[in-house]
């Protein structure tokens, strides 16, 4: 489950943990407790993954292991990809991902290319990474099709890859006139493909059989 959690006037963070939480919107929220970046970098160090949406911050609790078997195998592939053609990086959760003074998340995997709009600081991705992937989960499937889709296209994230590990499938989403079109939605017996990372295949099936 999500936690939405907001900054007092004394500047520290409280995070109520209700059954239900009223809807709040960036806009009606006023300025003084919207969240920032330098707010993002004084969070505790306590294995828990914040992001901060439209000057929110939202905690979530450590991936299931089905989660983190899944990450593995993508990530695994994209690293092997990205040494074989010398282009990029790859890096994983926790790491954030600054698109905004109010807007940092972390990604559960995104792909940094040479000459892209990104760049790798110490603490965080400065701009859009080239491919964002998130897996989703029970906590998280609403906004990773939600605010985080919606966030990652108006940055111009070129590719977004909706991992489910509940279908089986992954679709790949292509930014193109800053906004986002369907490349293709890829199940468990097909070949994923990436317009961003050419030559790049991912056997879908393999992505999801615990080995």
């Amino acid at each position: 489950m999500l936690t939405r959690c907001a900054k007092t006037e004394a500047g520290r963070f409280r995070c109520p943990r209700p059954a239900k939480l009223d809807p709040v919107t960036s806009a009606s929220l006023p300025r003084v407790y919207r969240l920032t970046y330098s707010d993002w970098l004084t969070t505790p160090d306590d294995g828990l993954r914040r992001e901060i949406l439209e000057g929110e911050l939202y905690v979530t609790p450590p991936p299931t292991v089905t989660h983190q078997r899944v990450s593995r195998e993508i990530e695994f592939l994209l690293l092997t990809y990205l040494r074989k053609h010398a282009s990029g990086e790859v890096l994983d959760a926790p790491v954030g991902m600054r698109l905004s003074d109010e807007d940092v998340l972390e990604p559960d995997i995104l792909v940094v290319l040479h000459g892209g709009l990104a760049t790798i600081d110490e603490r965080a991705v400065l701009g859009p990474a080239d491919v964002v992937i998130e897996i989703l989960s029970p906590g998280t499937a609403k906004r990773d099709l939600g605010a985080k889709r919606r966030i990652y296209e108006a940055a111009g994230v070129r590719e977004y890859w909706i991992v489910d590990p509940e279908a089986q499938a992954i679709e790949v989403l292509l930014l193109e006139a800053r906004a986002y079109v369907r490349h293709g939605l890829f199940r468990r017996d097909a070949t994923l493909t990436s317009q961003v990372l050419p030559g790049f295949e991912l056997a879908v099936g393999d992505v999801f059989t615990v080995r």
